[in-house]
């Protein structure tokens, strides 16, 4: 994305020179080249201004659903540990199980 608005920000700046000096070498009056100018400016303010919004709003949603990934992912992980404890938690159950009925063996009546 970095690229791709350098990019174009140096298409959108390249356009905009261009487009002054060919005002500035038109043989118009002087102060119809100043309102071409101003023109081209304002232009070009709001060309930079749709651009820069338009970026954020990309930006935004990449990181929303980036978000959005990540809070999945480590839903799945947090489930995933769930069900592994419980898996241990019963293996440790069956174990002392055992334990105990050994130690029962052991004991004297």
């Amino acid at each position: 994305m970095n690229d791709n608005g350098n990019t174009f920000l140096g298409i959108l700046a390249g356009t905009a020179i261009g487009a002054t000096l060919g005002i500035l070498f038109a043989p118009d009056k002087g102060s119809v080249t100043r309102r071409k100018i101003a023109e081209q400016a304002e232009a070009t303010k709001d060309s930079i201004a749709e651009t820069t919004l338009d970026m954020r709003d990309r930006a935004a949603a990449t990181v929303a659903s980036k978000r959005e990934s990540f809070d999945n992912q480590l839903e799945n992980i947090v489930s995933d540990v769930s069900h592994k404890t419980e898996d241990v938690i019963t293996s440790l159950e069956k174990k002392l199980a055992q334990l105990k009925a050994n130690n029962k063996k052991l004991q004297k009546s």
